[in-house]
């Protein structure tokens, strides 16, 4: 089982490489999931990538195979930012293309400003520069105190999907990866979040970005992401309709398409 080890515990991440023998080397693709998510929630994106990119993914601090830290642990975006550059060591990866989705979304944002040389291109799906305020960590503890974390996933999973968005089976899974988040992995992986501001320095990120969004997100109304997409330097901004937080999951096949013609577009150029 691959692992890499930070100072704080070890990350469990996979690389599927089963790019056609016949294709110039490319960077690799690194995937940031979010809180409640896991590294199997990229799944649907494989069959448009598979053939040309080496697709690396992991599950982040506080959840499935990785490090579950005590409640006391000290998290900061910093910690989060050199997690994901220690797995981006673990597999190998000099300089790779990286997506975020929610908190990973922001982790890969503060991760392209803090070794640029490192991001060959940027993708944000349902994330923002801007962090949670405190009154959602405390609408989350209230879920968490009074029905566990069961409770909490079954009254998130409404903000993540539209009703018709998945079949019984690709739900059910999903829920099951929610439900196995530990409590306090969650707030604390939350209060990272709060008062979290990058605006200031947006104008530093100069790779090439996508940005992908839901018009349905309860939690980053599109205004912000529009905001997002003004601030930075050399991003382009797609709006997916009929679609809430959930939209790498539930709009995978959409997803990974934009991101490979964006991919390839700058490749051949």
């Amino acid at each position: 089982m691959p692992l890499a080890k930070t100072t704080h515990g070890t990350l469990h991440y996979e690389v599927v490489d089963q790019a056609a023998p016949w294709q110039r080397q490319r960077e690799a693709i690194l995937f940031h999931h979010g809180i409640g998510g896991s590294a199997g929630i990229w799944a649907g994106w494989w069959p448009a990538l598979i053939d040309g990119y080496r697709l690396v993914t992991f599950d982040m601090r506080g959840c499935g195979r990785s490090d579950i830290p005590a409640a006391d642990f000290a998290w900061s975006l910093d910690l989060l930012v050199e997690d994901l550059f220690a797995v981006a060591d673990a597999a190998g990866l000099k300089q790779f293309h990286l997506v975020g989705e929610s908190i990973g979304g922001t982790v890969a944002l503060a991760a392209a400003l803090a070794r640029p040389e490192r991001i060959a291109t940027l993708t944000v799906s349902n994330g923002a520069h801007l962090g949670a305020s405190i009154q959602r960590v405390e609408t989350w503890r209230r879920q968490l105190d009074a029905g566990g974390v069961k409770a909490w996933s079954d009254a998130f999973l409404p903000d993540r999907f539209h009703d018709d968005a998945l079949s019984p089976e690709r739900l059910a899974w999903f829920a099951s990866q929610q439900e196995a988040w530990p409590r306090d992995s969650i707030l604390n992986a939350l209060r990272v979040l709060v008062g979290t501001d990058l605006s200031g320095r947006l104008r530093d990120i100069r790779c090439p970005t996508l940005l992908l969004h839901p018009d349905g997100s309860p939690f980053i109304p599109v205004p912000v992401m529009a905001e997002l997409h003004r601030l930075l330097p050399n991003a382009e901004l797609n709006v997916i309709g009929h679609a809430r937080h959930g939209l790498p999951y539930s709009h995978a096949k959409q997803c990974a398409s934009l991101l490979r013609t964006f991919l390839d577009s700058r490749i051949a150029g």
